[in-house]
């Protein structure tokens, strides 16, 4: 029998896929944890991830006629009771600010303590999300119909006290964008609801290779202070879900706590409809979780740092600087010449003085999708040996350079596209229906069961009961899934349309 082969991830995600996600994040050099609990410190190559999707999505929400704007971190309480239901959906992770000074006080000891001195007369809400300061002022932006529609995007940081904080997907302090607008009429409102959903569903399968789900909340799930919540829902390779960002349909219930009010076309003062929609660092974890494999990170090219690593391998001294030559000679062609996503192609020349095994398995766990090898052999035949991240990471292809150079961004674009049919294979595997109680309950004493399609016609109380019982929930209501086919509801027997996703998740 062949001996398993090493991997350079362990554990592997078959014995243990929560470890095997930390392992990957620390072998990547991704982020660590700080000193300030449930905070991480994001590093170069995770922070290089994070700009690319921000620069990405950022031309998408300027190409739909939104603009940036910036809103003050600390929110007076008083604007959170504004709107008590929305408030009460964040109340238990807000953190509070309650003073403005430190004073130093000698400890018995010699040390020094430093006290909070100069309690706020009112405290100050870090913002956990900020749709009641936005709302204020847009308030004061806001006095006729012609003053809409107000399309903005802010990129910020919030905070939402997490209790079992893992490094992107739950952290107490999180970078993210949220869009915030006002619009004269519902139909407005939601039409940018939805142009902003797929939207989502779009740059996740364009740019992160994942494809999604995408489906309304329950009421059960909804953004605290919604009509409506739509999400994008991904499955990462535990089968389990992760909910990769959400568009809300607020209606007027923020307008009217916060006085978002215009002159109407008749003349009457109306209430202006306002969304709510974000993405966050989390996606940066459902892509490692999505993807990676038990070497490391496995990167799609559009959201890669590097795109195309060039190793020189130099075994003799005297070869060493035509070999380097070389290989900064191809970086420059590759620069000057190609584009991928309308973009120069990401080049770096790893030059340092270290092993090329320690060089390769680096790169490997870092994700990059090419990496070029190029020796004194393939210096004298004008051949590179290619590997991609999405092949084992023993499979070389020894090619003619200029083979290379002219299908260079062909190869990336293969690379995406291959591990957005595995993302889509596993996903299409793992979601089965089920159309009675007895086979739905059954379902969940699977390990790693999947997700399932059942029509449904229970009430809040009911799936709450349900999602408790088996720590599940509804993701949601699939918006390509609903169907004019009437079934009995699995929990009530009712005849519905209705078609719910349920699953367990991050």
């Amino acid at each position: 029998m062949a001996k398993p082969q090493k991997t350079a991830i362990e554990p592997t995600r078959a014995a243990d896929f929560p470890e095997w996600y930390q392992q990957v994040i620390r072998g990547a050099d991704l982020a660590e944890n700080s000193e300030t609990r449930g905070c991480m410190v994001i590093k170069p190559w995770g922070y290089g991830i994070w700009e690319l999707i921000q620069q990405q999505l950022d031309a998408r929400f300027k190409a739909t006629g939104h603009q940036n704007a910036y809103f003050p971190m600390l929110i007076p309480l008083s604007h959170l009771e504004k709107e008590a239901g929305h408030a009460e959906g964040f109340a238990t992770e807000c953190a509070v600010v309650t003073h403005h000074r430190l004073e130093a006080e000698k400890q018995d000891d010699g040390s020094v303590k430093m006290i909070p001195t100069g309690k706020l007369t009112e405290p100050y809400v870090i913002r956990p999300t900020s749709e009641t300061i936005i709302g204020s002022a847009f308030s004061r932006w806001v006095e006729s119909y012609r003053d809409l529609p107000l399309l903005i995007n802010q990129w910020a940081n919030v905070m939402r006290w997490e209790m079992r904080p893992r490094l992107f997907l739950r952290t107490a302090e999180f970078l993210w964008q949220e869009g915030h607008t006002a619009h004269e009429t519902q139909e407005e409102a939601k039409q940018e609801a939805s142009t902003i959903h797929e939207l989502y569903e779009e740059f996740l399968r364009d740019h992160l290779a994942i494809p999604v789900i995408a489906g309304e909340k329950t009421e059960a799930e909804r953004f605290p202070g919604a009509d409506a919540t739509l999400t994008v829902e991904a499955m990462v390779q535990d089968k389990k879900a992760i909910q990769a960002g959400t568009s809300h349909y607020l209606g007027t219930n923020f307008s009217e706590a916060q006085d978002i009010s215009f002159t109407g076309r008749d003349g009457n003062k109306q209430f202006a409809h306002t969304t709510s929609w974000g993405v966050s660092t989390r996606l940066i974890g459902t892509l490692i979780m999505a993807h990676s494999d038990d070497d490391g990170l496995i990167l799609p090219p559009r959201v890669a740092p590097y795109q195309i690593i060039i190793v020189p391998v130099t075994p003799k001294e005297d070869s060493r600087d035509a070999i380097i030559d070389a290989c900064q000679a191809l970086a420059a062609v590759l620069r000057r010449d190609l584009s991928y996503d309308g973009t120069p192609l990401r080049v770096h020349v790893d030059t340092r003085d270290t092993g090329g095994g320690a060089k390769k398995w680096e790169w490997v766990k870092k994700g990059a999708p090419i990496r070029i090898e190029i020796g004194p052999r393939d210096l004298e035949s004008s051949k590179v040996c290619l590997q991609r991240r999405d092949e084992g990471p023993m499979e070389k292809h020894f090619i003619p350079k200029e083979d290379f150079i002219r299908n260079a961004a062909e190869t990336l674009q293969e690379i995406h596209n291959n591990l957005l049919a595995r993302a889509t294979e596993l996903r299409d595997g793992n979601i089965n229906g089920s159309e009675s109680l007895e086979h739905f309950e059954s379902h969940w004493e699977n390990e790693d069961p999947g997700w399932l399609l059942t029509p449904w016609a229970g009430s809040r109380e009911e799936e709450e009961e349900l999602s408790k019982k088996h720590k599940i929930t509804v993701r949601c209501m699939p918006l390509d899934k609903q169907s004019e086919e009437a079934l009995p509801c699995i929990l009530t027997g009712n005849l519905t349309t209705k078609r719910a996703l349920w699953g367990r998740s991050y």
